[in-house]
């Protein structure tokens, strides 16, 4: 144990002294810190290495879509933090009238911990926003993820020292594990957990003020008035992407009875095989497995794999074009097993024949599993679309967008860049925001005296002194 809190502290001492040293960096000085962290894990030679060590490594997702997540995260958070309205140094806001000013400070060290599922874009993302508040991070990798999540670190730590900056700003446990996590989150100043619910809790459990995500299970309405050429196009991109490495990726879609078999036929040109009944039931068979504690659980063979590899690991036939396994989905939810989570390109298809049917479908889908996370519709119908809002404990709802590249922000939409997902109280965590720069930042509140606002009892209680008496 002693071993363990010495390497602990060792990262420790390095990265106070480093957070130290750019404490009175102003906005620009730490500004450029960011885009040269971020030119590091952008730039197309370092990239295309990072992508191809972490599927080497891994055995998850593939090459092409790991350098295009990449590409579009790390801009996308580029573009955030370096927007002239995103102040984390000094003086941040002002109100005259309430005689308020704010002002940013660094939290200090951040620990962050980084899923297997994306070992590379994610420490990259995440370094850009924890740096732009002028803090250091340590990173905690997953052990089957470790040398590529070290080599996207090495990237932008060389970054650092382009501009001056100290290395140590940046830092990763070279040999992770449990006990050298669990030392790391207790002595941060924050925790950033991006990863599985047993990583969340334990940071949670910690001790030490985190920042967690929920579980995934986004699912989607495909409602009558559609675009089916379209969202089946927008289901499949994100479905297939890196092998559905994305805990956004759509786990299922809730289809109108009327443009059921339109629909069927659309995902079958974009590369999806509808699995037989029989089919089905080998599939599943597969996928969810006795664990060692004696419970089915998810078959890690199958996760973030390809379509192709699934298929023929559990006997099917498939043609060389199928990049999607869907299978035709019933109710009741909690007796289907593909109304889970599946960390892979399967996707559950359900069919209802009125609104109101298939908004209590993606709510039972989703309060079964990936509660608080995201859903998404394709419709312009602005009901339809008000009530998703009204209705669905989702933090995130996306409107004719393909779920993956959407939640987390993307150019085509205003939602903040990141890697990591609040899902609030409904999935075990602090906030339902897309988890950016402002996570952070300490705030201090300065208040002057102002002249005093205070309502009379008659402007206050007068209304309801009429309606009920006093």
């Amino acid at each position: 144990m002693r071993g363990t809190e010495r390497t602990i502290d060792l990262l420790l001492e390095k990265a106070r002294k480093a957070q130290e040293q750019i404490a009175g960096y102003t906005q620009e000085q730490i500004d450029e810190v960011c885009i040269a962290v971020g030119w590091q894990v952008y730039d197309d030679d370092n990239i295309k290495q990072l992508a191809e060590a972490a599927v080497t490594e891994t055995g998850m997702g593939n090459v092409e879509d790991k350098i295009k997540k990449h590409k579009g995260k790390v801009l996308g958070v580029l573009k955030d933090v370096i927007s002239p309205e995103a102040k984390s140094v000094g003086l941040i806001e002002e109100d005259e009238a309430k005689g308020l000013k704010k002002y940013a400070k660094p939290v200090g060290v951040v620990g962050a911990l980084t899923p297997v599922t994306n070992p590379t874009a994610t420490p990259s993302s995440n370094s850009i926003s924890i740096i732009k508040g002028r803090n250091a991070v340590i990173f905690a990798p997953h052990p089957k993820a470790k040398n590529c999540s070290k080599m996207a670190v090495d990237f932008m730590r060389q970054g650092l020292k382009k501009v001056g900056a100290p290395e140590d700003l940046i830092q990763i446990i070279e040999e992770p594990s449990i006990a050298l996590s669990n030392a790391l989150m207790a002595e941060v100043d924050l925790v950033l957990a991006t990863g599985g619910g047993a990583m969340v809790k334990a940071a949670y459990s910690s001790g030490t003020p985190s920042f967690g995500v929920g579980p995934g299970n986004s699912i989607q309405i495909i409602a009558e008035d559609a675009d089916v050429k379209d969202a089946c196009a927008k289901v499949a991109l994100s479905k297939a992407f890196d092998n559905a490495t994305s805990c956004s990726s759509e786990n299922g879609i809730i289809v109108h009875e009327s443009i059921y078999d339109d629909v069927i036929r659309e995902l079958a040109a974009e590369g999806s095989h509808l699995c037989s009944a029989e089919e089905k039931k080998t599939l599943q068979n597969w996928m969810w497995v006795e664990n060692k504690n004696g419970h089915i659980a998810l078959n890690p063979s199958i996760v973030a794999k390809s379509a192709q590899d699934i298929a023929a690991d559990a006997g099917l036939t498939v043609s060389s074009n199928v990049r999607i396994l869907a299978v035709e989905a019933q109710s009741p939810v909690c007796d289907e097993k593909y109304a889970d989570e599946k960390l892979s390109p399967v996707i559950a298809v359900w069919k209802y024949s009125t609104f109101d049917e298939g908004l209590q479908l993606l709510k039972d889908i989703t309060d079964h599993a990936g509660t608080g996370h995201s859903c998404g519709i394709h419709t312009s119908n602005e009901k339809y679309i008000e009530r998703l809002g009204l209705e669905m404990k989702s933090s995130r709802i996306m409107v004719n967008q393909p779920q993956a590249p959407a939640n987390g922000g993307n150019f085509f939409n205003g939602m903040p860049s990141t890697v990591t997902l609040g899902c609030g109280t409904w999935g075990g965590n602090v906030t339902t925001e897309n988890i950016n720069y402002k996570h952070f930042l300490n705030v201090t509140w300065l208040s002057k005296l102002i002249p005093v606002v205070k309502p009379t009892d008659e402007q206050m209680f007068g209304g309801y002194w009429k309606k009920h008496g006093k």
